[in-house]
């Protein structure tokens, strides 16, 4: 299979016939001009040594190296198309808080950002799974299904922030709906008798304040999906700050008392989670790794066999190209305009050049 990795560069081929015709008119009116100067006669004498046929065969030239350089800047490629291949791993659902208590500072440099780096974490160390992302708070958004595209879900996380969703708060019902809502969506369809297994992974600090949440996490467990939570954050707590545009900080969120409110992380609440889900619960700390933590745990659920078509690796072959435009362009150089033979005006004689 052959392909170009940077096809837009062959959009500049279009430019080759429009230079041809630029040079030969250029070369057609220096030759009237020149014989409106001199004189038909002295204009063939003058040019007598010049062989136009060798100066129409260099514009060639060049324009065949020109041509072949836009093709090696494309990139052309040769391989054997895509292939099917096996990976082995679950299907897991990263749910990820956005509320206004993440931004807190007590993890530095804040609890969003803590908990965005020790994602991307364990995206890096996750092998043939497929994973998705929900972010929620007052409610809950699907941004990606599930994919083994590490490097796109990665992106996703970084660009995560309080704004990701409609609804401030903090409703673990509807993520985990949300979530068990995702692996209906983008599942894979077993064989018969195969068994998915499904993960859900809740990265928070844990301040739920609607109802349902252990209802909403049992029921899940007893569909066979699994729950673990990450908690972020101290039990000391932090306030909540608010920042202008430009990051400088304005001061703390108030209450209705004018007084700052001040966020802990619920670790009860976060155990009582896993501990209804059939999973397992951590709280990431600075410097810990955590990461390492729940990969191993996930490693010790039974995996699935998924297959994945990936694109076959592909060899470069612009150097072919590369080369052969090099050629044409040192021929040109080493072939002049001149005649092997003809005639040459010396003053007022003419004498053929032996």
């Amino acid at each position: 299979m052959f392909r170009f990795a940077e096809p837009s560069w062959l959009k500049l081929l279009w430019a080759i016939p429009a230079i041809l015709i630029f040079l030969f008119v250029i070369e057609k009116r220096a030759v009237q001009k020149f014989e409106k100067y001199y004189g038909a006669r002295i204009s063939e004498f003058l040019t007598s040594s010049v062989s136009l046929s060798k100066r129409k065969f260099k514009i060639v030239l060049k324009l065949l190296a020109l041509t072949f350089f836009i093709i090696a800047l494309a990139r052309p490629q040769a391989g054997h198309g895509t292939q099917t291949i096996k990976s082995e791993g679950v299907e897991l659902m990263i749910l990820f808080d956005v509320s206004n208590s993440m931004l807190a500072e007590d993890a530095k440099p804040s609890r969003l950002a803590f908990a965005k780096s020790e994602m991307i974490k364990l995206l890096d160390v996750l092998g043939g799974d497929k994973v998705g992302l929900i972010a929620f708070a007052g409610s809950a958004i699907l941004l990606s299904p599930l994919t083994n595209d590490k490097s796109a879900l990665s992106m996703y996380i970084e660009g995560l922030s309080p704004k990701s969703v409609e609804n401030q708060g903090t409703e673990f019902k509807k993520a985990l709906l949300e979530g068990e809502k995702a692996f209906e969506r983008g599942g894979v369809d077993p064989d018969e008798g195969v068994k998915i297994t499904k993960v859900i992974v809740i990265a928070t600090d844990g301040e739920d304040q609607e109802p349902g949440a252990l209802d909403a996490a049992q029921s899940l467990s007893q569909k066979g999906i699994k729950i673990f939570t990450l908690a972020f954050g101290t039990d000391k707590g932090a306030p909540i700050p608010t920042r202008d545009e430009f990051g400088n900080l304005r001061g703390y969120k108030k209450d209705q008392s004018n007084h700052d409110i001040l966020t802990r992380v619920n670790d009860d609440f976060l155990r009582s989670i896993a501990k209804a889900g059939g999973g397992s619960f951590y709280h990431a700390t600075f410097g810990g790794n955590v990461t390492k933590s729940v990969r191993e745990d996930i490693n010790k659920l039974e995996k699935t066999l998924f297959d994945s078509e990936i694109s076959a690796s592909y060899e470069e072959k612009f150097q072919i190209f590369l080369w052969m435009g090099l050629f044409f362009a040192f021929l040109d150089l080493f072939i002049g305009e001149k005649k092997s033979a003809g005639q040459i005006w010396r003053g007022r004689f003419e004498a053929r050049s032996n």
